[in-house]
Parts: structure tokens; sequence; C-alpha cells
């Protein structure tokens, strides 16, 4: 279904600027081809990425600056790790009940694998109408990933 949708866009998207078939037809099989590929890997890393995150919470509190740490002890880092001990202890007190959920980073690794190898493989296909072809295929795939995230979390769970 992926590879007839966006065979079909690329197409369409690549007509519009190019009046070279053979460049136009072969875009849109790199495309179609792509995009049926992509949409089984981003499903595998996604499942993978929501069992890993999915639950979890994630707050600024556990952000350490460990940059400072690896360089010598000098004056300046020593001020610089006080500074940000100062700035993650603020940030502690006034985020202690704001958490980001594991659910709405999840997607984001796939969604960034997704469209690097997307808008990479367009490159060097020389896709003339590059960021029409691919922003569809980069949305929908983000839409999708949310999506299909909560329907994982929201799945009952299966009786051992």
């Amino acid at each position: 279904m992926s590879f007839c949708f966006y065979f079909a866009w690329s197409y369409w998207a690549n007509g519009l600027v190019s009046e070279d078939q053979s460049l136009v037809l072969r875009t849109a099989i790199v495309q179609g081809t792509l995009s049926g590929t992509i949409t089984i890997l981003f499903t595998f890393i996604l499942e993978k990425s929501v069992s890993k995150f999915g639950q979890s919470y994630l707050s600024l509190i556990f952000v350490v600056p460990i940059i400072c740490t690896v360089f010598s002890k000098t004056k300046q880092n020593i001020a610089i790790f006080r500074t940000f001990r100062s700035a993650l202890d603020r940030s502690a007190k006034y985020l202690s009940n704001n958490a980001i959920p594991g659910t709405l980073l999840a997607p984001l690794l796939p969604i960034a694998i997704q469209s690097t190898i997307a808008i990479g493989v367009n490159l060097i296909n020389q896709t003339p109408n590059l960021w029409l072809t691919v922003a569809p295929s980069i949305v929908i795939t983000a839409i999708y990933g949310y999506v299909y995230t909560f329907t994982l979390l929201n799945k009952p769970a299966e009786p051992a």
C-alpha cells in the first residue's frame, strides 16, 4: 500500500518540475520502494523503542553536566559545574511534577531515521522536487508513529 501511494505521489510531484520521464519514473520507483521498505523497518524500530521508553518518564532533573567533569579542574570548569548544578537544582524544584512521558519521545528515533534515509536516498537519486516528494512521507510517518505508539501502549496485557 505504501509503495503504491508514494510511487503515485512521487510521479506526480516530480512530473510537475521535470520533462524527463525516465527520471520521473525512476524517482517514483525509488520513492515507492523506499517507502514500502522503510515502513517495515520503521514499524520494527518503533516497536522496540516503545517497549524500551513507552512506559517511562523522563525528567530534566536527570540531566547531568558530564562535560565539565571530563576536563581538568580549572577555576572556569568548577564555576561552570556549579552554575549547571544550581540551574539543575532550580529546574528540579520546578519540574519535580512535570515529567515528559516516554510515549512522546519513543517515536522520535524511528522518525529521525526514516527522515534521514528518505532525504538521503532522494538526494543520491537527484530527485527533482525533493521536498515535495519526501515531506508527505515524513509527516505521515510521524502521524503513524504516534498513533501506532498509543495503540501499542493501550493494548491490554496478555495473560501469562
